[in-house]
């Protein structure tokens, strides 16, 4: 599926109620704060982003909505059920694709199908229908023999996406799906996830790649257990954005981000963030107008080429940084 189509259908996803909603979500282990007092709302055929650094709270959150763990305080509940005393019914009604790969590699792809299915009590014939479109789903039509261990990885995915929706569920919960897998499966991967989502199913996914949570309709981000930001990507990059960022195309970005760093980590410029993205170099300042020219001169006075330096709307990912950094105080 084109990018073109995805953004197609954001546009016509449908958007009723709240199943799942959050109130002063706090989690400790210890005297160690994992999740503090976070609240949040997700509407029904929703994908909402949960994103944050590694050890944020992410995995935490999911892990109590799931009712897998207990929070220390707060209130959560998820399609109405309260996940601490209604448990099983909940994870009954609601799909879970974990971080680790949980499939059984020395089952077929049929065979994890099956297993799965009747994990969650399918009727036969429901298991049958389910079997086929799964397949069909995966991409893994003919290939329902194949053994799990052989298959690539974005195939592994997909399988994995659908032993967990075997059984139809209103919400999901998605915690880094993609880890690791090829930017063309990736892709593939998230068509699935909009495909669910139109026809009504709440997704809840966390993801380390930018260029996904761009691709859901709202985001929060998460830092040291502590909601910081949330909102859809447009609305994030309009209002959380520390300074504006200036794209500098140098015909030698090695020495060109070398140089910049140093004049940040001397303070002679007073740059947010420096950071390479493909073969640009994006530096976040006060002001573009006012540095673009000081820049400009500071790199071409030491020889290195400068093809254009440009103010830029920020990508997610710059207000993602500039987000995290103005919650851990600057630094």
């Amino acid at each position: 599926m084109s990018s073109r189509t995805i953004e197609t259908l954001a546009s016509t996803l449908p958007e009723p109620e709240t199943p799942i909603r959050a109130d002063g979500l706090t989690k400790r282990f210890g005297s160690f704060t994992a999740v503090d007092h976070v609240s949040f709302r997700i509407r029904s055929g929703e994908i909402f982003g949960w994103l944050g650094p590694n050890g944020a709270g992410k995995t935490t959150t999911i892990r109590m909505l799931l009712g897998l763990i207990q929070p220390t305080e707060g209130q959560l509940s998820v399609l109405g059920l309260d996940p601490v005393t209604q448990k099983k019914t909940l994870q009954a009604r609601v799909g879970y694709m974990s971080q680790l790969f949980t499939l059984y590699n020395d089952l077929t792809a049929g065979e994890n199908i099956r297993f799965y299915g009747r994990v969650y009590g399918l009727s036969r014939e429901r298991l049958a229908r389910r079997r086929e479109e799964i397949l069909q789903m995966a991409g893994l039509e003919g290939r329902e023999n194949s053994l799990t261990a052989s298959l690539s990885g974005g195939w592994k995915q997909r399988l994995a996406l659908g032993c967990a929706i075997v059984h139809e569920p209103p919400v999901v919960f998605l915690d880094e799906p993609t880890a690791g897998v090829d930017p063309i499966s990736r892709r593939e991967f998230w068509s699935l996830i909009y495909a669910m989502a139109h026809a009504g199913t709440t997704v809840l996914v966390t993801t380390h790649y930018m260029d996904e949570a761009e691709l859901c309709q709202r985001v929060g981000f998460i830092n040291q257990g502590r909601l910081v930001a949330m909102g859809t990507p447009d609305e994030l990059k309009q209002t959380r954005m520390q300074g504006q960022v200036l794209e500098i195309v140098s015909g030698d970005p090695d020495r060109a981000i070398r140089l910049l760093k140093d004049l940040q980590a001397s303070g002679r410029m007073p740059f947010d963030e420096v950071a390479l993205y493909g073969a640009q170099i994006h530096v976040v300042v006060p002001s573009a107008d006012e540095y673009r020219d000081p820049i400009r001169r500071l790199l071409e006075g030491d020889g290195i080429p400068v093809k254009g330096i440009d103010w830029i709307v920020p990508t997610l990912e710059d207000v993602f940084i500039s987000t995290v950094r103005v919650s851990d105080g600057g630094n």
